[in-house]
């Protein structure tokens, strides 16, 4: 009787057990399920270190929108500068794009007594990062004329300016997503990168909002205290994501350890026709994408009369559609979608968008030129997922750095030279309406802006163009179903 009790107790404990080890299970789905990149995380980088990691990538972003989003609309219509000047400075971040793969490759070989290969290029990058926008303000207000100086003083120190946050940018992006690619392990790289970029856009839009609550109501004194504030945050934030994140190994950063010759790695990369077709539809779509950059706010204040703080609000609603472009083609990719032809998808969205851009402005329609905001990041990301995924298949024998490397390079380069070329084209087709050259029905405020969209309307349908055969000769996406999976899917779509 007594033993039938005691294995009855036992019974109903081991039970009890089994119950709550369920209800764990279920909540740890639930919590998967709920936090999109939870299962990011692996014993080796636990979620909480992933995420600290990540705060380099909203320091960028914060950057970006306060270089992109904030100063170009307040030197145009505010201070009056000339948008070629502005477009110019704007642009020069850009110079150092194309170094983005030998600094990854420069990290990978750093020699150092320390022992620390991807750290010192993050320090030295967050130190150039800081120094620029710690000067940029007054060189800016300097350059519109509204400070104590010569103008080419402060045009000199705006480009010395804009030079020291690109490098630093630059720098400390390519040097974190390295380190956050040494301590991942394989199986979760690829969704430990997709989770960085995330971030990046989640600073993006929470930078956005805070610039554009903060600049509701112009001032100088506030334009100074945003800049400043922002080269303060970006390196708290910097050097809170490398606190204690790499571990010193003093063989791999040893005086007497051979170096690989980057030049090898890089023409064994570019021989042959589909990396070459893949980057130059790259090199088009971003363009097509970014020429707006400089001109979307001025645009939108000029023509449709929007405040400083709702302009500035577009780079948010800009990366909210980005977002959902990225959950969309991730979940398609996820099922075994095609990446060339999801790439495609977003050049038709992003032509959709700026025919939306266009009707909103010359019909005084802000809905339709918020929508046209949001399908140009919508497409931008779809754009930049099926491309990033093409680059990775391109990947070959562990030479992923050459290959995302590359991607970044181009991209990046493309989307300064976009700038530059499209606040010049601005400003000459300003000119040539404002003197009476393009007749009566072309002497508007919008024309400028509206042939620059049409010229982003026409790149997007070189890329189409460019990428179309690589699509078309593609593998079968089974074939390809798992490298497709790139960590995006599980954001709400």
């Amino acid at each position: 009787m007594l033993n039938d009790l005691l294995l009855q107790r036992v019974a109903e404990r081991a039970a009890r057990k089994a119950n709550l080890g369920d209800a764990r299970a279920q909540w740890a789905r639930l919590i998967t399920a709920c936090l999109p990149f939870a299962d990011a995380a692996t014993t080796e980088l636990p979620l909480r270190r992933l995420l600290r990691l990540s705060l380099f990538q909203v320091s960028v972003g914060m950057t970006t929108v306060l270089l992109t989003g904030t100063l170009n609309r307040v030197l145009i219509v505010e201070l009056n500068v000339p948008a070629v000047l502005v477009a110019a400075m704007v642009a020069i971040p850009f110079l150092f794009a194309p170094l983005r793969a030998l600094i990854g490759h420069r990290s990978d070989t750093h020699r150092s007594h320390l022992g620390w290969r991807r750290g010192p290029y993050i320090w030295f990058g967050s130190l150039l990062q800081f120094g620029g926008l710690a000067i940029m303000p007054f060189a800016l207000l300097i350059s519109g004329g509204h400070g104590t100086g010569a103008a080419w003083i402060g045009h000199l120190a705006a480009v010395v300016a804009f030079l020291l946050v690109g490098a630093g940018v630059h720098t400390t992006q390519t040097a974190g997503l390295a380190l956050a690619n040494d301590l991942a392990p394989e199986h979760a790289r690829p969704r430990v990168v997709a989770l960085l970029y995330v971030m990046l856009l989640v600073g993006m839009l929470i930078s956005g909002v805070l610039m554009g609550l903060i600049l509701a109501d112009f001032a100088e004194v506030k334009l100074v205290g945003v800049v400043q504030g922002a080269a303060v945050l970006a390196i708290v934030l910097n050097m809170v994501a490398l606190w204690k994140q790499e571990a010193q190994d003093l063989a791999l950063t040893a005086k007497d350890k051979p170096r690989a010759e980057f030049k090898a790695a890089w023409a064994e990369f570019s021989a042959g026709g589909r990396a070459s077709r893949l980057l130059v539809a790259v090199g088009l779509g971003a363009a097509a994408f970014s020429m707006q950059d400089v001109l979307l706010e001025p645009y939108g204040g000029e023509i449709l009369d929007l405040s400083v703080g709702q302009t500035t609000a577009l780079t948010a609603l800009w990366s909210a559609g980005t977002l959902a472009g990225l959950a969309h083609a991730a979940r398609q990719l996820g099922r075994g979608a095609e990446a060339h032809r999801m790439a495609g998808h977003g050049l038709v969205f992003g032509i959709l968008a700026f025919v939306a851009v266009i009707f909103g402005g010359v019909l005084s329609l802000t809905p339709v030129f918020c929508l046209g905001v949001v399908l140009i990041g919508l497409g931008g990301g779809i754009f930049s997922v099926g491309t990033l995924t093409s680059a990775m298949a391109l990947a070959r024998d562990g030479r992923s750095g050459i290959a995302l490397g590359a991607w970044g390079a181009v991209q990046a380069t493309a989307v300064g030279l976009a700038i530059f070329v499209g606040g010049g084209l601005r400003d000459l087709v300003s000119h040539l309406a404002d003197s009476g050259l393009l007749g009566p029905a072309m002497s508007t405020p919008a024309t400028a802006y509206v042939v620059v969209y049409h010229l982003e309307i026409g790149l997007l349908f070189a890329a189409l163009a460019a990428i179309g055969p690589l699509a078309r000769y593609a593998p079968p996406a089974a074939a390809s179903h798992e490298l497709s999976r790139f960590g995006l899917a599980d954001l709400p779509a």
